[in-house]
């Protein structure tokens, strides 16, 4: 057996957080393994919004001093601690996104468990992570379909089947070609559903329709995209609808939502101030989505080896280009998702 590697290079946030550009790429000493851990080499990291605004000094949750970036990861196992039996040398597997929060509600506690923030995250050559915070990759993805997957992935998923699962003939509002509204649009097609996808350009449009999208609106072509959505139900509005822009876009969310139907606020990309919820007499149910883990995984992971679905990858940078990849998510000229490739 050769000798394990006792160095690892990772990218950390200066301190203070100045951008993307002051991000440091330093070699470390990788820590001992202990009984219930396992030493993975990472082979590949999908980028989040969380991500620029950790390196921005922006992000408004707990971040510890000069973390490692990254939450995200997909690689293989090189060593297991002694008392793990679920994995072995040579296993494919994916981080969760939190390392704590593997089954029910989310508490105080695990809420400052989160990889990229409040502890150290995945963008460094290797990585020891505890044997229960592991998924197995599913057979058919490459390493850096299945970086895309912990997050993005699973917030979507979680967010059309819970607590209102999605069913076949439901309507599907996509707002956005992010990761999360790709994943969306996949999961909703997969399960017999109708997406309809908001986006921006003609180009992002082709995008989406050659994945299955029957009904494309291009909100800068049609500002009041809400009257369209709701001619496309007849009048109802849809059944499910995945807010991921933030507080200007959620007015007409709820305007295009049917009565009963489920709002599940994912993001705030574009900020504004509060609109009035109170635009329809009776009111979807709207509900803020954090994503669950564990055993969820698995069965995202069962669907999509089911369905033979493969991740959305736009585009995927070299290790040492990190600063790039940020300033390319940044620019949201991406379609689905954004990854560095490690090794």
């Amino acid at each position: 057996m050769s000798a394990l590697p006792t160095t690892t290079r990772e990218w950390r946030v200066s301190e203070p957080p100045a951008g993307f550009d002051a991000l440091r790429l330093q070699e470390a000493q990788i820590p001992a393994l202990k009984s219930h851990d396992v030493l993975i080499k990472i082979r590949a990291v999908s980028l989040q919004f969380r991500d620029m605004l950790v390196a921005n000094g922006q992000y408004p949750l707990g971040v510890k001093k000069s973390p490692v970036l990254g939450s995200d990861a997909a690689g293989e196992v090189v060593a297991v601690g002694s008392e793990v039996a679920k994995w072995k040398a040579g296993d494919r597997v994916m981080s969760n996104f939190n390392l704590e929060h593997i089954h029910g509600d989310l508490t105080t506690k695990s809420a400052n468990a989160a990889l990229g923030a409040p502890i150290d995250g995945v963008l460094t050559t290797y990585k020891i992570l505890p044997s229960e915070a592991l998924v197995s990759i599913p057979e058919h993805l490459s390493f850096e379909e299945a970086s895309t997957l912990p997050c993005a992935a699973l917030t979507a998923y979680n967010a059309l089947m819970k607590p209102n699962p999605l069913k076949g003939g439901d309507t599907v509002l996509v707002e956005g070609t992010g990761g999360v509204s790709i994943f969306a649009l996949q999961f909703a097609l997969a399960s017999g559903a109708t997406p309809i996808v908001i986006t921006s350009t003609d180009e992002k449009e082709a995008i989406v329709r050659k994945l299955g999208a029957k009904h494309v609106i291009n909100y800068k072509k049609v500002p009041d995209w809400e009257q369209e959505v709701l001619k496309l139900t007849g009048g109802e509005g849809v059944d499910h609808t995945l807010e991921v822009s933030g507080t200007q876009t959620l007015k007409k969310a709820i305007d295009c939502t049917r009565y009963g139907g489920t709002i599940s606020a994912i993001g705030f990309v574009t900020g504004g101030s509060q609109p009035n919820p109170n635009s329809r007499p009776q009111q979807p149910k709207l509900q803020p989505k954090r994503t669950e883990l564990g055993r969820r995984f698995e069965d995202m992971n069962r669907l999509i080896s089911a369905t033979g679905l493969r991740p959305v990858v736009d585009k995927v940078f070299a290790y040492e280009t990190l600063p790039d990849a940020l300033k390319y998510l940044q620019s949201q000229k991406h379609v689905g998702k954004v990854v560095v490739k490690v090794a």
